[in-house]
Formats: structure tokens, sequence, C-alpha cells
């Protein structure tokens, strides 16, 4: 069998990925690399089983995992879920449609009906681009002055993601969130990530735990990951006095910093749902 391993730099998380691969028997991992990708449509004959997407870069993920499919390649996770899971909007729309509780949400295009939107909801807010992750460009807003010059700042960038307004309620977490692991059918592991800051990513510094895995958690992880298409994806949620609530939903996970916290072995649960499906 041969693997497709789509990446962009090489991280720790795809490093684990690789020495799980690299230790299974009668399976050839060949690596692509997205910086030197060159697809000739219509004319492509790629000798790949299945491909394992691991980039960094959201646009060359979406658009690779879409000409390979459109070859016949099984790709995990799929072009669908990648779409879907890229863009925050489309997030929240799939968790409406299947009823899976998320804190309020409301859309705007102009500044002036953004800032309308915002006091409607009452703040404190948090303004978030459609598109990104590692908790990077999102803004807590306390106050009107506030909302005003984040508008203002957005609208003057004036880049295509900074022209739609993806607005949350703010969701007093008490210094935490949950991030739950789903691979296929399982919310294998959870971790608590905790911070003095109100942004918890463990890429800005927050700090992972265990979190053990209720039947509550697993549920809803598991009705999440389903809405946006399945597959390979981390569930951020948060916790509140009428249960868990769906954050955000994350289709190139990383877990370098879960595996030892969780006690769970991450990349192979991944490696051995690749597999499976690739016999499929």
């Amino acid at each position: 069998m041969k693997i497709g391993f789509l990446h962009s730099i090489i991280r720790m998380d795809e490093k684990f990925l690789l020495n799980e691969l690299k230790n299974r028997t009668n399976l050839e991992v060949l690596m692509i690399d997205d910086r030197n990708l060159e697809f000739k449509l219509g004319q492509n004959n790629f000798p790949y089983d299945i491909v394992l997407e691991r980039c960094i870069n959201h646009s060359r993920a979406l658009h690779s995992l879409r000409l390979f499919e459109s070859v016949g390649i099984t790709c995990i996770n799929t072009y669908k879920v990648g779409n879907i899971c890229g863009d925050k909007l489309l997030t929240s729309i799939a968790l409406a449609e299947n009823n899976i509780p998320q804190p309020e949400v409301r859309v705007a295009f102009t500044e002036q009906s953004a800032l309308q939107a915002i006091e409607d909801m009452g703040y404190p807010v948090v303004l978030k681009p459609a598109v990104g992750s590692w908790g990077r460009l999102i803004s807590k807003i306390n106050d009107r002055d506030a909302a005003e010059a984040i508008l203002e700042h957005k609208k003057i960038l004036g880049s295509y993601h900074h022209s739609i307004y993806y607005i949350q309620k703010y969701v007093e977490k008490k210094g935490r969130d949950i991030r739950s692991f789903v691979v296929g059918n399982e919310c294998i592991a959870a971790i608590y990530r905790t911070s003095k800051h109100w942004i918890t990513n463990t890429a800005r510094r927050g700090i992972a735990t265990n979190c053990k895995v209720t039947q509550e958690l697993s549920d809803l992880s598991l009705k999440a990951a389903e809405a946006v298409g399945g597959g390979v994806v981390a569930i951020d949620l948060f916790e509140t006095e009428k249960g868990l609530s769906v954050n955000e939903v994350n289709y190139t996970m990383e877990f370098k910093n879960s595996i030892d916290t969780t006690e769970v072995n991450i990349p192979k649960k991944i490696v051995d749902y690749v597999l499976e499906v690739a016999k499929k």
C-alpha cells in the first residue's frame, strides 16, 4: 500500500505520524511537499492509494485535496471536511443545521451592520476572521469604543477575509476550554487547555492537562465531527451552565502536546484509521 503524505514543513506532529507509518509492514510512504506540487488537470496519474493531509497552509491543503479527489484518490481528511472546518462560518452553519449547541453567532458584511450586530448581541463579543487558526487576529470586544476601532482597522486592511464579520458571543470559560480528538467513530482523548489569558490555545501558551472523556463529551464530539463530514478532527468546546458547547472544529489537528498528557497514542489511532479507510 502506498500512502501519500501531504505536508508543508515537518513539525513534531508530522514526525510522530511518520514514525508510526514507518513502523508498519507492507507500507510505502511517499512524501508530497505542497511547496513543490504541480498538477496537470486531466493528466495526472498519481501512485497513491490514499493521501493523508498534514499541510499548514489552508488554501494549499484545500485545493490539493480537491485535485487529488478529482482523479479518484481518497483523502483524509476529505475536501468537504477541510472546506467546512477551514471556514468558521461554514462550521457554524453545519453545527446549527445539526442542532449542535454553540455560542451565539452573527455574521455581517459591512462595518455598520457589524457594529449593529455587536450592539444587539451585547458586550463582550469575540470578532474572528472566518478563516484562520492558532488564535490569530481574534479580538475580544468589551465596549463600543473598542468595536468601532477594530471594525475600522478591519475595513482598512481590506482583504477578503476581513470583509466578512464573524461575531461570536463571548463565553466566560473560567480560564479553560476543552479540546477533544475524534478519529473515525471514536472520541479517543481530550485535554483541558488552561491559561490566564482569555485565549487558551496551546499555540498561545495554554497549558494542556488530561480531560476525562465523559459520555456527554464523547457524544457531542462525535455529533460535531459527523456534522462536518467525519474523519480525523479536533473539537474545541466550552463548559457552560447549560452543558458543553462547540466552539470550533479543526481538520489538520495538532496533538503533540496531548500524547503524554492523555496517555493515548494518538498517531497510532490516526494511522490505524487511515489504513482502515484505504482498505475499503
